[in-house]
């Protein structure tokens, strides 16, 4: 009888998580020997697991992570030149934590945003807030934000994150100002964020990019210094899928 009201009580303190888990405990025979230290450990346990379910996916919406990706699912027999042990280690996320950089690098249809959304993933499973860019669109959104007032705005949203991807750096020579864009992206973040690029363009060429030398050293040596790499190589995974398709 104590059961609706205790539920409804619940509910109504937020409480959801405990609510389910009181819910099912009630309900399943095998829980009617539990001590009350017992049951009050599994409800707590539900409420924990639902309140970081809650986090998780509401960082994942806010990350905008242009896959699904996730660590688990990486294929390393892919003959593309992975480093199981570094990325494995990428995957705990200390990286981030300790405002590192990863520049993965490679040829068309290796994988690097793939690779590049399931660390943001499991960033994002982490408890790090995490958001997804692609470069060329991230340029194009700043210099509309410098004509419409929402300049400083949109570069405060790229600073605040724990790990800012940048997805498809290059290979098109920067701008003046996007140059100047990069160079406040990337001193924001000095010693405060971490940073993933991917790009087809190999990182000694980054230089060429940027163009502008006084500006290239200020943003390289913030970045390239301090940066995990994944060089890539081999034949697009994309090509491979569709001839197994065929056959």
């Amino acid at each position: 009888m104590l059961h609706h009201p205790t539920l409804d009580l619940l509910h109504d303190l937020g409480l959801h998580g405990l609510a389910k888990g009181f819910k099912d405990l009630a309900s399943n025979p095998e829980t009617a020997g539990l001590g009350h230290a017992e049951w009050l450990g599994l409800l707590l346990d539900h409420e924990v697991t639902l309140r970081r379910q809650k986090r998780f996916e509401a960082r994942s919406k806010r990350a905008r992570l242009r896959q699904e990706a996730s660590v688990e699912d990486v294929d390393f027999r892919a003959a593309r030149g992975l480093d199981r042990a570094l990325f494995l280690k990428l995957a705990g996320c200390d990286w981030v934590r300790e405002h590192r950089h990863v520049l993965i690098t490679g040829p068309t249809g290796v994988g690097k945003s793939w690779l590049a959304c399931a660390l943001g993933q499991k960033a994002c499973r982490e408890n790090l807030s995490v958001l997804y860019q692609r470069t060329p669109r991230m340029f194009a959104s700043l210099a509309l934000g410098r004509g419409d007032g929402r300049y400083a705005t949109l570069l405060r949203t790229l600073a605040r994150v724990n790990l800012l991807i940048l997805d498809d750096w290059g290979p098109e020579t920067l701008t003046a100002d996007q140059c100047r864009d990069l160079l406040e992206i990337v001193e924001d973040r000095y010693a405060n964020g971490s940073i993933l690029i991917t790009s087809q363009v190999p990182v000694d060429r980054w230089y060429e990019i940027i163009g502008n030398p006084t500006l290239a050293d200020a943003i390289l040596d913030r970045v390239v210094h301090n940066a995990y790499r994944i060089d890539l190589s081999g034949e697009s995974l994309r090509k491979r899928q569709t001839a197994e398709l065929v056959l």
